[in-house]
């Protein structure tokens, strides 16, 4: 099997992307199992090294992916020249940097789209960086469903097996609730349910939060579930699809870790993120620093893969060559395990259309940041 494109944005210029990119490709394991290139800018990259004087390394400077050599111990880097890299300031909110980390994304969804590369993988952005520039995304899932023209998608995260998509996301509470409707309950069913068989789960057991406290205690606390998210299971379950609940929120994630599940479907964002992010981020307090900051964040419902780092850009790690490149390489992997699977279910003719056959898109990793002088904010 030909090895895959993977395309990887350099993230905010000013945030740890640039510094886990030259860390990655430092590993010739890498190159056996893909051909990767980064998309960003190659000055920023070069200073990057100046401070990590046993990670230099060649840059490969193009502006085709064509002109790509994918030799192990380089790194191809697609120089889109957007960075004044004397105006740079690293570990800082700019609209330079915003404008630069958009433009890297937008440049791997074209590559993607236009089938010249075979999987993008996406290093942090910020959001305020981005929006200062004149981008108003709430961030990299709702930039990929607009320019690839996608109305029915949803985030999945994942940390080893326990993993949980979401009914809304990147909303407020309160919009968050009035989201919670038979239609698009189903919809995500339907969708974990495709995501888990694509992992090569053969039979998904998904399990469904309720929205309320005690998943209402039979209406005393709300009629969300039994007006919107029962219907949608049963109708689910009359399709075939394993699935149960509407499951307490506050007992539904110990299930989960304890193999119960092999997906959850979390009624908004913090519903879904807390407990992932709870079981794999650890802080050392003693020694200041992350000992894991795992997961994995892709996104479903996409006709292109995409799979990401799990954390934040890190500012406050920005340009001390302290950063931990292990979400990165575990988001690489990912990109080139549905890269892998895309291809084999296409050449044995299963599913009716490219676009089925691409359906998943974004990553589940593990990932530690090192030494940070205090806890980092990290975000998805």
């Amino acid at each position: 099997m030909k090895k895959p494109i993977v395309a990887i944005t350099m993230g905010d210029p000013a945030s740890i992307g640039p510094e886990i990119s030259l860390k990655v490709f430092q590993n010739p394991e890498l190159f056996e199992r893909c051909r990767p290139l980064v998309v960003g800018d190659a000055n920023v990259l070069n200073k990057v090294m100046s401070v990590l004087p046993d990670r230099q390394m060649p840059l490969n400077i193009i502006h085709d992916v064509k002109e790509a050599k994918f030799e192990p111990g380089s790194m191809d880097v697609l120089d889109m020249g957007l960075v004044d890299i004397d105006q740079l300031k690293f570990g800082v909110v700019s609209k330079m940097a915003g404008n630069a980390a958009f433009e890297y994304v937008k440049k791997v969804i074209d590559l993607a789209m236009d089938h010249e590369v075979d999987a993008t993988v996406t290093n942090a952005l910020n959001k305020e960086a981005m929006n200062l520039a004149g981008h108003h995304f709430a961030g990299h899932t709702e930039i990929y469903a607009h320019y690839t023209h996608t109305k029915n998608y949803t985030m999945m995260l994942a940390n080893e097996n326990v993993r949980v998509v979401h009914i809304s996301t990147h909303v407020s509470l309160r919009e968050a609730c009035d989201l919670v409707k038979k239609p698009r309950v189903a919809e995500v069913i339907r969708i974990a349910n495709d995501a888990c068989k694509r992992l090569g789960i053969k039979h998904p057991r998904i399990g469904v939060a309720g929205l309320n406290p005690h998943s209402s205690e039979n209406g005393l606390f709300g009629h969300e579930e039994a007006n919107e998210i029962s219907p949608a299971i049963e109708e689910t379950k009359a399709e075939g699809i394993d699935v149960d609940g509407p499951v307490p929120p506050d007992t539904i994630f110990p299930k989960a870790i304890g193999g119960w599940y092999d997906i959850v479907v979390a009624m908004y964002h913090d519903q879904g993120h807390i407990p992932l992010k709870v079981i794999g981020f650890k802080y050392d307090q003693a020694k200041k620093k992350w000992n894991s900051v795992a997961g994995v964040n892709v996104t479903l419902g996409l006709p292109i893969i995409r799979t990401s780092v799990d954390h934040g850009t890190a500012f406050d790690q920005s340009l001390k060559g302290t950063a931990n490149e292990i979400s990165l390489e575990n988001a690489i992997d990912y990109a080139i395990k549905l890269a892998n699977n895309k291809w084999s279910r296409f050449h044995l003719g299963i599913g009716s259309a490219i676009r089925f056959d691409l359906r998943i898109v974004e990553p589940f990793s593990t990932s530690a940041l090192s030494s940070p002088s205090e806890p980092t904010t990290l975000a998805w």
